[in-house]
């Protein structure tokens, strides 16, 4: 499925900053700060020329996931057997130029269309207007009721700390979000750390196609951030049925989340958290 391996990329920049205090200037110290650059996100079909399909501010490592997960949860890939070749682009001036573009080779034509309204939802303010959103879902099958992990609130409860250990570069920076899956037994499994909320999302969905586990209709999805309305539309693609973050939810996320027959909890933090949808995926001790 895919050509070529991703060339490390550093995730965080050595700085020197100045630290303060109420009292004034303390000293000097060296710091590190999260790494943010944009990629480009291309497709081509047989016979097609590479198309634009997003342009996205992220933290390199992982990027091809993050191209096929992206692609995945905007309907330009339906299916792992849709992606031929993953590769960065090699007609570009300068090696660091080379590695923020990304192209994905597919078995078929797509819908350009779809590739379009990528370009729009990716570039501007996401998907705005209720005509939009009611036409996204339409388009999103709510998940099966049977779907899903049912799982314990103790167990639900030790997802977070667990997702935390495997989480290095932020450690070093604080600067990054997560995201993961978990099983029913909060196993966790394809942790991903980026700048961007939706990005983190979108390399795990990635993963998951590129390993062709997909649907994931037997996993759990945390975010170590709040939830919008995208993250439910991108989770309800990849047919994840449970959803838990240590953030707030907006409310849009919790009426998606409901007419999606998505469990959603939030504030999964401090031993406590709030189950907005769909309670019965959360066994009570």
């Amino acid at each position: 499925m895919t050509s070529g391996n991703a060339q490390a990329r550093r995730k965080s920049t050595d700085w020197k900053v100045v630290t303060v205090n109420g009292e004034g200037r303390v000293g000097t110290k060296p710091d590190y700060v999260v790494t943010e650059e944009p990629m480009e996100i291309r497709a081509e079909g047989p016979g097609q020329e590479p198309v634009q399909i997003s342009v996205t501010m992220r933290t390199p490592g992982n990027d091809y996931e993050l191209a096929v997960g992206f692609l995945y949860t905007e309907g330009i890939v339906t299916r792992p057997d849709d992606v031929r070749t993953v590769k960065y682009c090699e007609l570009v001036e300068g090696e660091e130029q080379k590695y923020n573009i990304v192209t994905v080779a597919l078995a078929r034509g797509f819908d350009m269309a779809l590739a379009r309204r990528a370009m729009v939802t990716s570039a501007s303010c996401g998907i705005c207007g209720t005509e939009s959103i009611d036409q996204l879902l339409q388009a999103t099958e709510p998940v099966d009721r049977d779907s899903g992990p049912t799982i314990s609130v103790k167990t639900l409860m030790s997802i977070s700390d667990s997702i935390r250990a495997a989480q290095p570069t932020f450690d070093r920076t604080g600067g990054l979000h997560a995201a993961a899956l978990f099983d029913s037994d909060g196993t966790v499994s394809v942790v991903r750390e980026d700048i961007g909320r939706h990005n983190a999302v979108d390399k795990v969905v990635g993963a998951s196609v590129m390993a062709k586990t997909v649907p994931l209709t037997r996993h759990g999805l945390f975010c170590s951030g709040r939830l919008s309305f995208e993250i439910i539309q991108k989770a309800a693609i990849a047919r994840i049925a449970f959803i838990a973050a240590v953030g707030a939810p907006s409310s849009l996320a919790v009426q998606t989340a409901d007419v999606l027959g998505i469990t959603l909890v939030g504030f999964l933090r401090d031993g406590k958290a709030n189950v907005y949808t769909h309670d019965y995926r959360v066994k009570m001790n």
